[in-house]
């Protein structure tokens, strides 16, 4: 286990925000037995995956960033008995690569995360998803770290609370795994949906420095639709720019400020309140407020 004073906002996929106190990576279970032994939690504590969903102020983040490395990025197909094959998958491993993995095994019910930028740790606290689907489809239970209480939980998905891009997960469970319930497919039909859906993605959504989709969807709705209605589609605010291709999406300029990200978010909401008389709610992570009480 290693500690440093790594930036922060540059390990993320807006690639724009501050530094934090300190990243530890973390290698085995031991170490997070370490962590849980030895941080003061109180300071703050946020597990970063790969950076899709979060956006690190200016000010950088007054706590512990925790980092998962190799070990957590298993991939084990339980041997085929039942209707229903489960998989194990490390929480560290990229939600795309568990997409074309469970397909060339057979496996079909995960090709629409192939789509979602993102670890499955993170997708599993708050229950990701696109293209129909979600976490809560798929998962049976969660392996976690309670950096509390020092131990090892199994939570089924009854536990796990799972909502709408949310979960019952709270800041001191560190998500190591997850179980998976999947089915019987072909694998060149499934290669044939991930290949669409890959198309349309390219298609409809931005590349560039973002975070992914910006403000959850309200009920009946779409945040893209409300946004673009609102006059807001491609306004820019300093260095952050609201996509031209998808209204959901704020792109951050190169060397940007995040500061002006987080603004552009709040003059978005502002206006989407005033147009249609409905307060998106963000599904962007910030650290400066991740904080255990």
């Amino acid at each position: 286990m290693t500690t440093s004073g790594q930036p922060f906002g540059a390990r993320t996929t807006l690639r724009v925000g501050g530094t934090a106190s300190s990243v530890v990576e973390i290698y085995s279970l031991g170490d997070l037995d370490l962590v849980a032994n030895s941080l003061d939690l109180r300071r703050g504590v946020y597990v970063l995956g790969r950076g899709s969903n979060t956006l690190v102020s200016d000010a950088g983040f007054d706590g512990v960033v925790l980092h998962l490395g190799e070990a957590f990025e298993q991939f084990e197909v339980a041997p085929r008995d039942a209707a229903v094959t489960l998989v194990d998958v490390g929480a560290a491993i990229d939600l795309p690569v568990v997409a074309r993995r469970s397909v060339e095994a057979g496996l079909t019910g995960f090709e629409w995360a192939v789509g979602v930028p993102g670890s499955v740790g993170g997708a599993v606290v708050m229950n990701a998803g696109g293209h129909g689907s979600d976490m809560a489809a798929s998962v049976v239970s969660a392996t976690v770290f309670n950096l509390e209480a020092g131990v090892v939980q199994d939570l089924d998905a009854e536990a796990l609370a799972f909502g709408y891009r949310s979960s019952s997960l709270g800041a001191h469970q560190v998500v190591i795994g997850a179980r998976l319930a999947l089915s019987e497919g072909d694998p060149e039909r499934g290669r044939a949906e991930i290949r669409e859906i890959v198309r349309w993605r390219r298609e409809h959504q931005p590349g560039g420095a973002n975070c992914g989709s910006v403000f959850t969807n309200p009920p009946g709705d779409s945040a893209g639709r409300l946004i673009e209605s609102s006059g807001c589609k491609g306004l820019r605010h300093g260095t952050a720019q609201v996509s031209d291709k998808h209204a959901n999406f704020i792109q951050a300029d190169p060397g940007g400020k995040a500061d002006d990200v987080i603004e552009l978010i709040e003059i978005v909401r502002g206006r989407v309140r005033e147009t249609s008389g409905i307060v998106l709610r963000t599904e962007v992570r910030m650290p400066r407020t991740n904080r255990i009480e």
